[in-house]
């Protein structure tokens, strides 16, 4: 889901900028102040801010060779410290995408084990992604909203069969669509203060295009193989549009 702008980041523009902080409340989660990531990375050992940055590190060194890869920029590599920021975070949000700073907020209190951060950092990418490519409007648009989230659910492994075993989830027909929908609208329901009812309306008016937008995978890609497919297409996608 996408993350809050921190009041800390913010210039000292007024007006139109007061008015964005103003709505930006309403529609993400808030971040703590003390949630700020800690200065020195061997201050000390074992923190939460020192597991997240390692993890961190392991996701992304780990994702050249998956599917991550593919939503890292044309234009350049992700500078770690640049677009990502481990802090405490409210709640039970595990991470977020702050679009007014291009960043991705990785909550250090929520987030337990590599597999969780590999899915969270996919999950925030893919809303970066979005961003990027749709111009997305995150405040005022709830169906830009819903979209991103059906996407983020749909692409980041929140909905493997793995995950939804240990969510005591279990379905036979189309249970990775209900999936979806169900992770979406949670999301929405984390960041707007809004009615279930009118989460999930905006969830299924959106479903079957944003279900069936893979980009910048090219599939599902459900476990490690398929992974292994998304990023082997991917690279050779320049290769096919060539050859037309």
């Amino acid at each position: 889901m996408a993350g809050a702008p921190d009041e800390r980041r913010r210039g000292p523009a007024a007006g139109e900028q007061l008015q964005q902080q103003h709505v930006s409340c309403q529609v993400f989660p808030e971040r703590l102040a003390q949630g700020n990531p800690q200065q020195g990375f061997f201050s000390s050992f074992f923190t939460s801010n020192q597991k997240c940055q390692l993890r961190l590190l392991k996701t992304l060194e780990t994702s050249r060779s998956h599917d991550l890869e593919a939503v890292v920029p044309q234009n350049g590599a992700v500078n770690k410290d640049r677009h990502f920021s481990c802090e405490d975070c409210n709640g039970n949000v595990s991470g977020g995408f702050d679009a007014s700073t291009s960043q991705i907020v990785l909550c250090q209190n929520n987030i337990h084990n590599q597999a969780h951060m590999n899915r969270v950092v996919t999950h925030e990418l893919i809303h970066a992604f979005d961003h990027c490519r749709a111009h997305v409007d995150w405040f005022t648009n709830i169906r830009h909203l819903a979209c991103s989230e059906v996407r983020a659910a749909n692409l980041s492994g929140d909905c493997s069969l793995v995950n939804e075993i240990f969510r005591l989830h279990f379905g036979l027909k189309q249970h990775h669509q209900t999936c979806v929908r169900d992770r979406a609208t949670l999301s929405i329901l984390a960041v707007r203060n809004i009615s279930k009812e009118v989460a999930k309306k905006a969830v299924d008016e959106v479903f079957e295009s944003c279900f069936n937008d893979h980009e910048p995978f090219g599939r599902i890609p459900h476990n490690k193989t398929y992974a292994r497919y998304a990023h082997r297409d991917f690279e050779n996608r320049d290769r096919y549009y060539s050859n037309i």
